[in-house]
């Protein structure tokens, strides 16, 4: 008998286990060049702008444009975490917190499109499709109602603005006293940082900092793409699981596990994704898909915060501010729509209205998307100039 015939064969367990290590740590490897890249952006508003960030965002002055832009580029983008990573880094760099936070706001609205879009993978079956578009477009309607009720209140009042400054402040004061003075991120994020303007040093003047805000906002695309693909691969199987075993359970285990499985996926797109088709194919109602889609506009919002932790210096505390904006808004539209029975099943019926309509008219489908995320950003534009 040959030595290759008794050869022991590895176990699959084992090559599997070897297979998620290599593929955990390329994840950690992304994490570390999406806060690099975070920095980056701060950096180069900087050197850009100078003592005059400000003024660089005159063009924004208006909370209907910077709302338009969160919703215009987070359509094209795909992706919230992006967005929302991006105004971290623009915040450090001198973007004001009354503008910036808008533009976090159009990003809830524009990450909606991704789950509407995939609903028409069920378009030829009318039945499917109506299931499909109404578990979709549930989360548009929230998002929406939600701008609609906390962008007037936040204009009149600031309770974001106000809440989220008063917990950055002590946030960053207790980091800063347990640290001993000691800035980790700073010293961790050093040397690719040092690498980044050194590959822009070459550039006169203004266009170092052009070209390292450039760099960073590619370099969160490719990673922010990267990452959601090696986290769909390990995670996808046991987000099934949980979908099944915690989604039809109630609200509370519903919300639970959207907020779980978008932060193990880092993308309420593809949480979304997830539950659209199943939702088509009338594994869940409308009424537990509802809660679930909630939970994934919570876990969005990790990558915001994970992403100000990349800030250090006194840009750190409005960094952090921002980011806690993101989460903070996501939470108190909950409490508003959902908590509050007048107001909970709003969203609800203008889905159930829309996908019916769009059921026996598919001119419908067109006729929503273009007018959400085109048509209507267009009219608030010119609607802003005029006043």
């Amino acid at each position: 008998m040959s030595l290759e015939s008794t050869a022991i064969p590895r176990p699959a367990s084992e090559s599997s286990a070897q297979s998620n290590w290599l593929s955990w740590l390329l994840v950690s490897f992304l994490i570390y060049v999406l806060l690099a890249a975070v920095g980056a952006i701060g950096a180069g508003f900087k050197a850009a702008a100078g003592s005059n960030a400000q003024e660089l965002f005159a063009f924004a002055s208006n909370p209907a444009i910077a709302l338009i832009i969160g919703v215009v580029a987070t359509a094209l983008i795909q992706s919230s975490s992006t967005v929302t990573s991006i105004i971290v880094g623009m915040v450090a760099g001198g973007l004001p917190i009354a503008i910036a936070i808008p533009m976090v706001m159009g990003a809830n609205i524009g990450t909606s499109l991704t789950s509407t879009l995939v609903s028409l993978g069920h378009i030829r079956n009318g039945e499917e499709f109506r299931r499909a578009f109404s578990a979709a477009t549930v989360h548009d309607s929230f998002n929406i109602l939600a701008v609609a009720i906390l962008l007037p209140l936040e204009l009149l009042f600031s309770p974001l603005a106000t809440a989220s400054e008063l917990l950055a402040g002590l946030l960053v004061s207790d980091t800063s006293v347990s640290m001993s003075g000691m800035n980790f991120m700073k010293v961790l994020l050093s040397p690719a940082s040092d690498v980044l303007k050194a590959s822009v040093a070459w550039l006169p003047g203004i266009w170092s900092g052009v070209a390292l805000i450039l760099i960073g906002i590619g370099l969160i695309l490719l990673v922010v793409t990267q990452i959601g693909k090696v986290l769909r691969t390990l995670m996808v199987g046991r987000a099934m699981n949980i979908l099944h075993t915690a989604v039809g359970r109630g609200p509370a285990s519903g919300m639970a596990s959207g907020t779980l499985i978008t932060v193990l996926v880092q993308s309420s797109s593809t949480t979304t994704s997830l539950i659209v088709p199943l939702a088509g194919t009338g594994v869940f109602s409308l009424k537990q898909v509802y809660p679930f889609i909630l939970g994934s506009n919570i876990g969005t919002t990790i990558t915001a915060l994970l992403a100000a932790t990349a800030i250090n210096g006194a840009a750190a505390t409005v960094a952090l501010q921002i980011a806690l904006v993101h989460l903070l808004f996501n939470l108190l539209a909950i409490g508003l729509i959902y908590v509050l029975p007048v107001l909970r099943q709003l969203p609800v019926r203008m889905a159930e209205t829309l996908a019916s309509q769009a059921q026996h008219n598919k001119g419908y489908v067109v006729a929503y998307i273009g007018g959400v995320f085109f048509a209507l950003p267009l009219m608030m534009v010119g609607v802003s100039r005029l006043l």
